[in-house]
């Protein structure tokens, strides 16, 4: 697949990345030959075939040249994120039987000193961008290393890449093991470059030939979403790849989208949101007019984009609303040359696709796991409809099993996007599939008449509870954030449980050097607190008082989604506002910002028991007693639970 691209794509840039301020870029045929490099010092450091290359960094073009290096030389490139603690370091370097690690920094490096005595395969160590802490044996700069193969041969680096077949494993994407450990997907040669080939052309990404596409480069290459559009599509489509600075997410993506103007971008649906967010706060800041102008465009451009509606009127109001306003908006986020903007990784809710589509920015959703190679079914510009996540790729199928009344099944996948099975684990490999060959995904989703996908839910998100009802979480979740723009994350609880309780945190602002959640509300948040009649600026005031103002509108905020639920069982009895939002440093979310439900339940345990603990006598006078004197600042004495618990305790007494 390379070195079709390198006669095409040999002289145009692939990789740029900045350098004291400046963008230094390399051809294809550069990237080719550092690529081979790569694969001679791999061969000559003592990479035995199927064992693997561990790259544990930020993207950079160190890390695609080790990568495609590593597959050159007959290994299986195995990404780590740079958030594992040394242990879940440990755990993938040992099940991979890692030979070689390569690792971005001091941070990194000192994880694996850590634990290289206890790893019997690992034989050296490359460190590709801070300066050596100190000489060791089997320590070497990146520098050092891509010198260190020049007596291989180029015979002797064919041979290897020559005795290799499309049904090899040359990539590994561990899980992110949310229940239990991380299980390693082994991915083909024919797995990597059908996908490269068929899924990104189904989202119309261009030859190079025809357009060359630039993307910047931001999202972790352990999650084969980022793997699969950034390092292999990018090959195999001669695209050229900006990579962003490892503060990305922590507010500097934008400043590299402006610089770049991408004509394609993908991101993970907490992305989009924290760039609604962003904007959000920007117009709350704003004088009443700019207010005034872009709540007028965003309406017309929604209302045009929804209803497509053909009027010449309303396309010319479209237009001059674009013109005026959401042209300018695109730029300064950078878009104003992107014709693709993808969503991945997790479903994308209705309030985020509607913002954007109210900027002129369709997001097409992608729909696929790490045991499908990343997106089996994909929207694109010519492949759309409106909350789906579009039509399988062609050359692939996908059925729908075990469906109830309403056409929701579990998604099962077949074609050559599917992968070859869990490294060393054969019993969960026989789990995911099923004896007619079909990988069966464990979401839930309805196919429409025209063959389009809708993810509803997942198997094991599903609540069930203990009358046997089952309930899906997002949908709940989903509606309560739409009806309270102070809430961040909310997190539905009742499996096995007599009624629905959820955990809320509220939205704040994100340390710039740390991308932790800090104390401060975010301004839309600040503006939500305001109009309730609270002064409140912080999360902390908020909980330590229960402030009246804020806990009233949350339960009116349940109250009306509520009513709308499909039956009582659906409804929110309970709920409390947590401390502190979810984040990938506290364990709340994964590493493409995917919430892990068992880790949250494990973490709030007690405030979650707190919901089902059955109230004594004296607790109920003490509640009774607060609520008469106007002291009672949770949910109000005429909620369902409160009345609830009200006539059992008046029951027992009598």
């Amino acid at each position: 697949m390379f070195k079709e691209s390198l006669e095409k794509y040999g002289s145009l840039n692939a990789l740029a990345s900045k350098k004291n301020g400046k963008w230094e870029k390399i051809t294809f045929s550069e990237y080719y030959c550092l690529s081979r490099k790569a694969a001679k010092s791999f061969l000559k450091l003592g990479l035995e075939r199927f064992h693997s290359v561990g790259i544990l960094g930020f993207n950079s073009p160190e890390w695609f040249i080790s990568a495609v290096g590593t597959v050159f030389a007959g290994g299986i490139v195995t990404g780590i994120y740079t958030t594992n603690s040394p242990e879940a370091c440990h755990y993938i370097a040992h099940d991979s039987k890692t030979n070689i690690m390569v690792v971005e920094n001091q941070k990194q490096l000192d994880k694996i000193m850590q634990i290289w005595n206890r790893l019997p395969h690992l034989k050296a160590v490359v460190l590709y961008k801070d300066s050596m802490p100190e000489r060791r044996p089997n320590l070497y700069t990146m520098e050092e290393f891509l010198e260190l193969g020049d007596d291989i041969t180029d015979a002797a680096l064919d041979d290897v890449i020559n005795s290799q077949k499309p049904n090899q494993c040359c990539v590994l994407i561990y899980t992110s093991g949310t229940t239990g450990k991380p299980k390693g997907a082994m991915l083909s040669h024919d797995n990597i470059t059908w996908t490269s080939a068929h899924c990104s052309r189904a989202g119309d990404m261009q030859p190079a030939e025809i357009q060359q596409e630039s993307i910047v480069s931001y999202l972790p290459l352990s999650h084969i979403a980022a793997q699969i559009y950034d390092l292999w599509t990018g090959i195999k489509w001669g695209e050229q790849v900006y990579f962003a600075e490892p503060d990305a997410l922590k507010g500097s993506l934008i400043n590299t989208l402006k610089e770049v103007q991408p004509t394609s971008h993908m991101g993970v649906p907490r992305v989009w949101e924290k760039i609604m967010e962003k904007l959000k706060d920007a117009s709350a800041q704003s004088g009443f007019m700019k207010k005034k102008m872009l709540s007028w465009a965003m309406s017309v451009s929604l209302e045009r984009n929804l209803n497509c509606s053909s009027s010449d009127l309303k396309l010319f109001w479209t237009r001059l609303a674009d013109y005026l306003v959401l042209a300018k908006i695109r730029n300064a986020l950078g878009f104003s040359c992107c014709q693709k903007h993808f969503c991945g990784a997790a479903p994308l809710n209705t309030e985020t696709l509607n913002f954007f589509l109210g900027l002129n920015i369709t997001l097409y959703e992608a729909y696929g796991m790490s045991e499908t190679t990343g997106p089996h079914c994909l929207s694109g510009p010519y492949i759309y409809r409106q909350h789906s996540c579009g039509k399988p790729v062609p050359g692939c199928k996908v059925k729908l099993v075990n469906e109830d009344t309403e056409g929701n099944g579990e998604i099962c996948f077949w074609g050559r996007t599917v992968f070859m099975g869990y490294l060393n684990m054969k019993d969960k490999t026989k789990e995911a599939f099923d004896e007619d060959g079909w990988l069966h995904s464990g979401d839930l989703g309805k196919l429409d008449k025209d063959g389009f996908l809708y993810v509803t839910g997942r198997i094991k998100d599903l609540i069930i509870t203990a009358g046997g009802e089952n309930v899906p979480p997002i949908p709940i979740e989903d509606a309560v954030k739409k009806e309270l723009p102070i809430v961040s994350n909310a997190m539905v609880i009742g499996d096995k449980k007599k009624f629905l309780s959820m955990l809320l945190t509220l939205k704040s602002v994100l340390d710039p050097n740390t991308s932790d959640p800090t104390d401060i509300l975010t301004e839309q948040a600040r503006d939500f607190c305001q109009r309730t009649g609270s002064k409140a600026t912080t999360v902390s005031e908020i909980v330590a008082t229960r402030d009246r103002a804020i806990y009233q509108a949350i339960q009116e905020g349940i109250d009306k989604v509520n009513m709308s639920a499909t039956n009582r069982v659906h409804c929110i009895q309970k709920w409390i506002v947590l401390p502190r939002d979810f984040s990938i440093s506290g364990g709340e979310l994964g590493p493409t910002m995917k919430l892990k439900r068992l880790t949250v339940l494990e973490k709030y345990r007690a405030e979650v028991d707190s919901f089902y603990e059955e109230l004594t006598d004296l607790q109920m006078e003490d509640f009774i007693s607060r609520a008469v004197n106007g002291h009672f600042t949770g949910a109000p004495l005429y909620s369902l639970v409160s009345l609830h618990f009200f006539l059992k305790w008046l029951l027992h007494t009598v």
